[in-house]
C-alpha cells in the first residue's frame, strides 16, 4: 500500500517539488511539513497535533515498525483517538466504545456489533489516514492530497546530505504563539539578533549596516547572500536560503568552521506555529564539539527558550498590527524598509503575494494573550520534549528530598544534645551546616525548576547594565 511505501522510500526519486501544479499558485497543503522530532515521540501511546488547521493523531504501528497518522477523529462518534490507547494486538482504540483500527486507518474491531457483523468493512468504518516520512530525525506528515505525497519533495537540510562527516547537531522545539510566516520573516531578519539578543546570543555593539542580496527567487523559494557578518570578525561564505513553504537557514562558511541556523516553521493554526531549531556546526578542531555533546539536551533547550521568548512578546503583536494595515498584501505600505538589512524580509512577504501563499488566508488572529501566557513554557516545550520532561521529574524529586534532608537536619538537632551531651555544640553545629547546604539545594532546584514552567518576565536586553 502506499503508506508502507511513504516509510521506506528513502531511495524513492522525488518528481515534483511542493506547493501543487499551478505555476503561479503555491497551495500550502501539498508539502511535507515536520511534526516532531523522532526522539520525542512516545511509542506506547498517541500523540496529538494540529497541522494547518488539521487535527491529527501521531502513533507507532509496531506490526509495520512505522509511524503512522491519521486524522483524529473516530468515524463512529467523532471522539478524538489520541486520547485512546495502543492496543496489546497492535490496534489504535478508540476512547470512547472501543472501536479498533489497523495502521492502514482499517477498523480491525466493533466491540459493540453481534457475532458475524460485518459493519467493520464498510468505508464508513475506516479512519482518514495521512502519509509520514521520517527524514534526518524528524517526522513528516503530509495533509494534501494523498497521491501527491510519495512523489512531492521533503524539505531537508541540503548541507548535511552534501557531507554527512563531521556535524555536530543540536537541536530544540517549541509551539509559539504567532504566525509559522511571522517566524520565518523574523529568523530571514539577522540584523535583529544584536539589539533584540542583547546578552543572550547578540550584542548592541554588533549593530552596523548589513547588505542582503537575494540571487536566486521562484515559487519554491529564494536563496541570498551576506555581503558581511553580524560581527566585524565574522567572515568567510554566508547565505540565506529559503525553501518553501517552511525551512530556512542561514549559512556561515568560515576558516574556523561552519555554523547552520535552521528553522523550520510548521503551522498549527492561525497564530500558532511550531518551530524546529536545529543549530548543526562543524569546527576545525573537534574540541568544540565535544564540549557541546557533553551538555545535556535539557540545558540547552532551557537556553534557547530564553532566546526564543527575547522576541516573542513583540512578534505576538506585531502580526496583529500588520494584520490590521492589510497585512501582506499591504506589507510596502504597512512597514518602512529602506535599508539592504530588509532584502529577504521584502522577498518572503513578495513570495507570499505573487504565489497566495498564505496558509490561513480567510481567517483572522484571535484577541492577543497576556505576558504570561505568552511566557508560558510547560505546555509548549516541556510536556513533549522527551529531554525536558524526564529531566523535570528528576529534579523536582530531587527537591523533594532535599526539602525533606533539610527539615530532618534542623528537627534532630535538638534530639542530639540529650544523647552526645559532651560534644553537642559540633553535633549541632554539624547538623545546622547540613540543613543549610539542603536548604540551598532546595532553593536552587527550585529555580531552575521554573525555567521549565516559565519564561523571564524581563528579557536581558532591558536590565540596566552595570557600569
Amino acid at each position: 500500500m502506499l503508506e508502507k511505501e511513504l516509510n521506506v522510500r528513502d531511495n524513492f526519486q522525488e518528481e515534483m517539488p511542493p506547493g501543487g501544479s499551478d505555476p503561479n499558485s503555491f497551495n500550502c497543503n501539498e508539502a511535507w511539513y515536520p511534526v516532531h522530532y523522532l526522539e520525542d515521540l512516545d511509542k506506547s501511546k498517541p500523540t496529538a497535533f494540529t497541522l494547518l488547521g488539521r487535527d491529527i493523531v501521531i502513533w507507532w504501528d509496531r506490526l509495520a515498525q512505522s509511524w503512522r497518522s491519521f486524522e483524529d477523529q473516530c468515524p463512529h462518534r467523532l471522539a478524538p483517538l489520541s486520547e485512546g490507547r495502543i492496543t496489546d494486538d497492535g490496534l489504535l482504540e478508540c476512547p470512547y466504545h472501543g472501536w479498533a483500527f489497523s495502521g492502514d486507518g482499517d477498523c480491525q474491531r466493533i466491540p459493540q456489533q453481534v457475532k458475524g457483523g460485518t459493519a467493520e468493512t464498510s468505508k464508513r468504518a475506516c479512519v482518514a489516514s495521512l502519509p509520514t516520512i521520517e527524514k534526518q530525525g524528524l517526522l513528516f506528515v503530509y495533509v494534501g492530497n494523498y497521491e501527491n505525497a510519495a512523489k512531492t519533495k521533503v524539505p531537508i537540510i541540503e548541507p548535511l546530505e552534501e557531507s554527512s562527516e563531521g556535524w555536530v547537531l543540536i537541536n530544540t522545539f517549541r509551539d509559539v504563539p504567532y504566525d509559522a510566516l511571522t517566524l520565518l520573516e523574523n529568523i530571514l531578519d539577522p540584523s535583529h539578533v544584536s539589539f533584540t539578543h542583547h546578552q543572550t546570543v547578540g550584542n548592541r555593539a554588533n549593530a552596523a549596516p548589513l547588505e542582503l542580496e537575494v540571487i536566486e527567487s521562484g515559487k519554491h523559494g529564494f536563496k541570498g547572500i551576506w555581503k558581511q557578518g553580524l560581527r566585524p570578525e565574522q567572515s568567510g561564505e554566508l547565505s540565506t536560503t529559503f525553501v518553501a513553504p517552511c525551512l530556512m537557514w542561514h549559512d556561515i562558511n568560515s576558516q574556523r568552521g561552519r555554523i547552520l541556523t535552521v528553522v523550520y516553521a510548521t503551522p498549527i493554526r492561525k497564530g500558532e506555529c511550531r518551530l524546529f531549531a536545529r543549530f548543526p556546526f562543524k569546527f576545525s578542531s573537534k574540541l568544540p564539539g565535544l564540549f557541546i555533546k557533553l551538555r545535556p539536551r535539557w540545558y540547552y533547550h532551557i537556553g534557547q527558550n530564553g532566546v526564543l521568548e527575547d522576541d516573542q512578546i513583540f512578534l505576538h503583536y506585531q502580526e496583529r498590527y500588520l494584520e490590521a494595515k492589510g497585512g501582506s498584501l499591504n506589507f510596502t505600505k504597512a512597514f518602512y524598509l529602506p535599508t539592504k538589512a530588509d532584502s529577504f524580509v521584502f522577498e518572503l512577504r513578495q513570495w507570499v503575494n505573487q504565489y497566495n501563499a498564505e496558509p490561513f488566508p480567510k481567517e483572522t488572529f484571535s484577541p492577543p494573550l497576556p505576558k504570561e501566557k505568552l511566557l508560558e513554557r510547560y505546555y509548549s516545550h516541556t510536556q513533549k520534549c522527551a529531554s525536558c520532561k524526564s529531566a523535570l521529574a528528576k529534579i523536582e524529586q530531587m527537591k523533594f528530598w532535599c526539602g525533606v534532608a533539610a527539615v530532618l537536619c534542623l528537627a534532630s538537632a535538638p534530639m542530639l544534645t540529650l544523647f552526645f551531651q559532651t560534644t553537642s555544640v559540633l553535633a549541632v553545629g554539624i547538623e545546622t551546616v547540613a540543613s543549610l547546604i539542603f536548604g540551598v539545594a532546595w532553593i536552587g532546584l527550585n529555580k531552575l525548576q521554573r525555567q521549565f514552567y516559565e519564561g523571564r518576565a524581563v528579557p536581558p536586553r532591558n536590565i540596566p547594565e552595570k557600569k
